[in-house]
């Protein structure tokens, strides 16, 4: 509790005094342009690869940055009730799967069987598709690529959103994020190939 208190007083004097204004008009209200989809992973911080300020990203974490597919049939949808959010009420301009190296979620979806904890094995068998599109014997960034690709045409599954893009030109966007060299690439939409952003 210590360290977490340490934090706050830090940011209390290095961003929140210089700037008191900043926040008092961000407690009116929030203007995200950026909705992130992006892992609960603690080594995977969107605002800090992004360099984002707070009102800046309306983030949405899970297990492997998965997007499921729209469904309507009673349940609890949290993923996909933040994503309507997002664009129906907030109107972002763009959405951003963010996928990363090493990700506990991907291993999990692979090792079909074996996964105990409560809650995960169900979650990351919305992995499944990419997992055959790759093969069982495919490298782990491809596969943690293919499930970004997985996320993104599942975008496309939610009404809303072609219509967001059909009429306001709303943007999808697919990236993976290198945990060991801190390098992002991002999705090429027509050839479907990651490439990384230049320094």
């Amino acid at each position: 509790m210590q360290t977490l208190l340490a934090g706050y007083r830090k940011f209390r004097s290095e961003v929140w005094r210089p700037d008191p204004q900043r926040f008092a008009e961000l407690a009116k209200g929030q203007q995200p342009q950026t909705l992130v989809i992006s892992c609960s992973d603690s080594r995977v911080s969107p605002t800090t690869i992004f360099s984002a300020q707070p009102g800046e990203l309306f983030v949405v974490r899970n297990v492997a940055s998965i997007v499921p597919p729209y469904e309507t049939y009673a349940g609890h949808h949290g993923v996909s009730a933040a994503i309507a959010f997002a664009v129906v009420n907030l109107k972002v301009a763009r959405i951003v799967v963010l996928g990363h190296e090493h990700c506990g979620g991907v291993a999990a979806a692979r090792a079909t069987g074996t996964i105990t904890t409560p809650f995960v094995s169900q979650w990351v068998s919305l992995l499944e598709p990419a997992i055959h599109a790759c093969g069982h014997g495919s490298d782990h960034i491809a596969v943690e690529q293919e499930s970004v690709r997985l996320s993104v045409q599942r975008l496309l599954t939610f009404p809303f959103i072609v219509e967001r893009m059909e009429k306001d030109g709303l943007q999808l966007i697919g990236a993976h994020f290198k945990i060991s060299d801190g390098t992002l690439s991002v999705l090429d939409l027509p050839t479907q190939e990651f490439k990384q952003v230049a320094d």
